[in-house]
């Protein structure tokens, strides 16, 4: 019996690893859950579950908790940055997953790993913040990073056994979203809720935004950089808008191997939660008669430029990117507040880049502290431009 901590309970993923567990009564015990303000779904997650520990977002919202639930069933409720180090550290817990959208991912990722827990990681920011860091932790607490990305997760099983010295290059596959087929000037016109219905994923809505300008994969080239030790250069980014293949690896033989599945977020996930086993699913196996042709082609820089800031970012080095990540979130919010347009998403992200002058990372403060910079620059550009 494998003993979970959740962190983003309520959101997408955290939503998605509660149904996988659900099917799996007799492999999992869920011991504890943070959340951030969906306290309806919160408290029927806590019924269902039944965690010992639960965290929230503020301390009202705690003491909403606790007034919504009889004592009979009442967890211990926590709240705030303490609340998530206390979930992210559950002594009883095997592995944690890390599925908090966005910056606020890193500290409690880190607080798992340093507590010698095994991580299952949906957050890409913590490691596109802090990604050195984070994998010398891990390295030195003997922690398993087991990615959950359907891209992270094709490349982690697709490399397992394989020296890196045999790679010729690995593929990240994207969507393309919503405006792959868009041109420059109706790009202009995008709305809020257009960039939100994504053709083939159900994601949260940063997560879903991120898609549509590409971000998203510029961030999973990034994480990919730290997950597997992988040159920048041998990094590659393919359109595919079916999603089925999720990523590809080329060897120096000549030869390319592609992990295929459906686009269900539940697999990758069962994968992880499961890891170093395979287990059968609920999940209707890929129909590749049904699934008929697919199609490939280069990512845009013209039309979607946020992926060429995620390769500068890197190239850069250091505290760029975090500064990247950090400048985007702000964009995307402001975007989803309808206080900028959707191409002022990747301007004020390379607005706020072009300010900043990268600094070595000595320590995690470097790494908040350049955070904490963008995000003053990345709201002052904002502002101007609404």
């Amino acid at each position: 019996m494998k003993r979970l901590s959740i962190l983003g309970s309520t959101g997408s993923i955290g939503v998605n690893t509660l149904d996988v567990v659900s099917h799996f009564p007799e492999h999992f015990t869920v011991s504890a859950l943070a959340a951030g303000k969906n306290l309806k779904l919160l408290i029927e997650q806590i019924n269902r579950f039944k965690p010992r520990l639960v965290s929230l977002e503020t301390p009202s919202a705690a003491r909403e908790l606790k007034n919504c639930l009889p004592r009979s069933c009442r967890p211990e409720i926590v709240f705030g940055n303490q609340g998530l180090d206390a979930v992210a550290s559950a002594g009883d817990a095997d592995l944690v997953v890390s599925a908090i959208v966005g910056a606020a991912g890193l500290l409690p990722t880190l607080t798992a790993i340093r507590q010698g827990k095994d991580v299952a990681l949906a957050n890409k920011e913590t490691l596109v913040m802090a990604g050195k860091l984070v994998m010398q932790e891990a390295r030195k607490h003997s922690v398993t990073i087991i990615p959950v990305d359907s891209e992270h997760s094709a490349l982690f099983q697709l490399l397992a056994g394989r020296g890196r010295r045999e790679l010729q290059a690995i593929v990240l596959t994207a969507s393309g979203g919503p405006f792959l087929r868009h041109t420059c000037r109706q790009l202009q016109q995008v709305t809020r809720e257009e960039a939100l219905k994504h053709p083939n994923w159900k994601m949260g809505k940063k997560v879903t935004i991120d898609s549509s300008t590409l971000m998203n994969k510029g961030l999973e080239v990034i994480e990919a950089k730290w997950l597997f030790d992988i040159p920048v250069p041998k990094i590659k980014v393919y359109i595919h808008p079916q999603s089925i293949i999720h990523a590809l690896v080329e060897y120096r033989d000549g030869s390319t191997i592609a992990h295929l599945s459906p686009p269900d977020m539940r697999g990758p996930i069962t994968y992880a939660l499961h890891y170093p086993k395979r287990v059968g699913t609920h999940l209707p196996p890929l129909n590749l008669l049904k699934v008929g042709t697919l199609h490939f082609m280069k990512p845009n820089s013209k039309k979607f430029p946020s992926l060429q800031l995620a390769y500068r970012a890197l190239e850069d080095g250091e505290t760029m990117p975090a500064v990247l990540n950090a400048a985007n979130e702000i964009a995307v919010d402001s975007f989803l507040k309808k206080r900028i347009r959707f191409l002022d998403i990747p301007l004020v992200t390379e607005m706020t880049m072009d300010l900043f002058k990268p600094a070595k990372i000595a320590s995690l403060e470097d790494v908040l502290a350049a955070d904490t910079w963008a995000r003053e620059k990345a709201q002052a550009i904002a502002s101007r431009l609404h």
